[in-house]
């Protein structure tokens, strides 16, 4: 049981780096939902608040904060890689060079403003998440996952867009445009946590501590 637990946890911590770093790369174009401009980013990040929070719901704060610091490893580690592939000498006959310093010379400015906003988006998700549990005596997920995100998507759109943007592209439109569309996400995701985290327990790969709960409880 033990090893279905920490399988189950390593799939979630892989969710969690892949969409982070993904969504960095994928920020770099800039498109439109229903009108609101938002970075192609946008899904893949808000992925890793689902993760977080049902890693929060079933591990605990101090999993959720590990999850975290290991995200921003991976950050560090795909700028790190990317400024490499920029600088590296393209081979002769390749002629796409100047597309592709186009594209992740951009990305290395976005995974910079991914760090300030995601170690103060991430950090304060788990934290409120954590706090709103308390304080309502770990019923109501729902309420946790969608304050706790909704704050949370709201440091993390203005950092980021400021820092990643700024004298680039006109940052208000994108502030708004992707904070709106994030709070649709975060409200059009919580039955996916719920799914996922019913799931976990119901299958027994989530710790023994989390017991399954009764329906009052939600």
């Amino acid at each position: 049981m033990q090893n279905e637990t920490q399988k189950a946890f390593l799939i979630l911590n892989s969710i969690f780096v892949g969409s982070l770093v993904i969504a960095s790369v994928l920020a770099s174009k800039i498109i439109t939902v229903f009108g609101l401009v938002v970075p192609a980013g946008v899904l893949a990040y808000c992925v890793t608040f689902v993760v977080t929070d049902v890693i929060s719901e079933l591990w605990g704060r101090e999993k959720a904060n590990s999850v975290v610091l290991g995200g921003f490893v991976a950050l560090v580690f795909s700028l790190l890689l990317v400024r490499l592939a920029v600088v590296w000498t393209p081979a002769p006959f390749w002629p796409h060079d100047p597309a592709f310093r186009t594209v992740l010379d951009s990305t290395s400015r976005i995974i910079v403003a991914s760090f300030c906003a995601y170690l103060l988006s991430q950090y304060h998700d788990v934290w409120a998440f954590h706090l709103l549990r308390q304080l309502t005596g770990g019923k109501h997920l729902w309420l946790r996952n969608n304050l706790s995100t909704a704050v949370s998507q709201l440091i993390d759109t203005v950092v980021f867009i400021t820092i990643a943007f700024y004298r680039v592209m006109p940052i208000a439109p994108l502030i708004l445009g992707q904070w709106v569309i994030k709070l649709v996400i975060a409200i059009l995701d919580t039955p996916v946590v719920y799914a996922v985290v019913w799931l976990l327990k119901a299958c027994r790969w989530a710790p023994e501590s989390s017991a399954l709960p009764s329906p009052s409880t939600r």
